[in-house]
């Protein structure tokens, strides 16, 4: 992963680092994606998207409904 990534640490390493691959390592970059498609990334179960929804709305971004 890459030393400018500010994905929570919380959501696990597992997540954090199929994200990455998939070239996704700043919460801007979430913002209008959709939680259908995260899931589908190995690694990405819900308490990454709970997690993730938690920091995009602290800063006043969103995933797709």
């Amino acid at each position: 992963m890459t030393d400018d990534s500010d994905l929570p640490l919380s959501m696990g390493k597992v997540a954090r680092r199929e994200l990455a691959l998939q070239g996704l390592t700043r919460l801007a970059q979430f913002d209008g994606l959709s939680a259908k498609d995260l899931l589908a990334i190995h690694g990405v179960g819900p308490k990454a998207i709970r997690i993730l929804r938690e920091h995009l709305d602290q800063e006043g971004r969103a995933l797709a409904p």
